[in-house]
């Protein structure tokens, strides 16, 4: 019986083929879609578990998509490239919606199987279920579907590469307004819901010397302050991998442990911040704390141990004056000798002025130290016994090692 008319008609044998199947099924077409779509939910769960495809759309893409694989199949062999249009829109939109492709292509899977079930019965319906025409229905529903499919999935591709893009580019820029101190609270809470970080809570900023663009090892990274329940987020930068880690109550003190161990670059540890919205002040912190490395060490520093390095990078041309003052001098003798009164010195700003715990540190005869400390008296002028030497004298040995001037 032909459903186009709703009268029982027997074609000559001559006049069906697959196309004159095709076209009777087109004038269901809302009934077969109703179907398709009954079948999706039923056979293809992630469509009702994940909500991201209202139903509506469904129906309109499964409309438009079977009307599509029958038109082709109805065109015979050589459907125009416009046949495509509504699988290359499902394609898109599903990639946006973040529906998984293996799903998608199902659905087409549960489609195809639809079509050709409804050939078929087409066929019976017009007294002509052994007919040879029927041998060639599978092999043009299935081709179809298959060059349907790839369209789709091409889409996707498309789409899923121009997403990843977006993200990557809108992370960034949510990156650098965190970094350069965009507090919007707006602006934090979107931050916070990308990056998947607390907006409120104590934050650490670490800045690791960037040598290896390696993805995986800031995913190691944070799998291992995970365990001690740091939650944290990774930015590569051209001069720094930055983290931003927002603390627990017990994690705090294990940071910079972890931290000494996972990483063999050069790095700095800001100081605790309060919340999301004030991780530019520890990144500039944190940055600050690399800085009061000397060239060549290998370490993780925290600000905290290093206040009065980073006061003096704050302040280069006092601690200029302060290596002036109290150090260039020893740059005239030889670089052995150089070396061991700066050694002298350091140890005696150590003892606090004892002569005996200086010999002690320097593992030599109390009267060792008293020459040396008069030698350096000859080279410099300065008093090494006046008022206040000691905090003097300390900061520019930690300036010299900061800008060490040429001999």
């Amino acid at each position: 019986m032909s459903r186009a008319s709703g009268r029982d008609v027997v074609l000559p044998v001559a006049t069906l083929t697959v196309e004159s199947l095709a076209e009777s099924v087109l004038l269901h077409l809302p009934a077969l879609t109703d179907a398709l779509v009954e079948t999706i939910h039923e056979q293809n769960p992630a469509y009702r578990e994940m909500g991201s495809v209202p139903r509506q759309d469904l129906w309109r893409s499964c409309h438009d998509n079977v009307a599509r694989v029958v038109q082709m199949i109805a065109a015979g062999d050589n459907p125009g490239v416009h046949f495509f249009d509504a699988a290359l829109a499902t394609g898109r939109r599903r990639a946006e919606q973040r529906m998984p492709l293996d799903d998608v292509l199902k659905s087409f899977r549960l489609g195809g199987r639809l079509v050709w079930e409804a050939l078929i019965d087409e066929a019976r319906a017009q007294g002509m279920a052994e007919s040879e025409v029927l041998l060639d229905v599978a092999g043009k529903v299935w081709e179809v579907v298959d060059r349907t499919s790839s369209q789709v999935a091409d889409a996707y591709h498309a789409a899923e590469r121009y997403l990843v893009r977006a993200d990557e580019q809108r992370r960034s820029t949510l990156w650098e307004g965190l970094l350069e101190g965009r507090a919007n609270r707006a602006f934090v809470q979107e931050a916070a819901t990308v990056l998947d970080l607390p907006v409120g809570g104590p934050y650490l900023v670490v800045a690791i010397d960037n040598l290896v663009d390696d993805e995986c090892t800031t995913t190691s990274f944070a799998r291992r302050l995970a365990g001690i329940r740091v939650s944290s987020a990774w930015q590569v930068r051209p001069q720094a991998v930055v983290g931003l880690l927002a603390l627990s109550t017990e994690s705090s003190g294990k940071v910079l442990g972890i931290l000494r161990e996972l990483v063999d670059v050069p790095a700095g540890l800001s100081g605790v911040v309060s919340g999301l919205a004030e991780v530019d002040v520890a990144y500039r912190q944190a940055m600050m704390a690399r800085r009061t490395l000397p060239a060549g060490q290998i370490d993780v520093v925290a600000l905290v141990e290093r206040l009065p390095e980073a006061l003096l990078l704050s302040a280069p041309e006092l601690a200029e004056q302060l290596v002036q003052t109290w150090l260039v001098p020893l740059m005239t003798v030889p670089a052995a000798e150089r070396e061991l009164l700066l050694r002298t010195l350091d140890n005696w700003v150590t003892a606090a002025g004892s002569v005996r715990r200086t010999a002690e540190l320097a593992h030599c005869h109390r009267n060792t130290v008293i020459n040396r400390l008069h030698r350096i008296h000859q080279i410099t002028g300065r008093n090494l016994t006046d008022e206040g030497f000691q905090l003097e004298l300390g900061l520019a040995l930690r300036a010299f090692r900061l800008f060490p001037p040429t001999p």
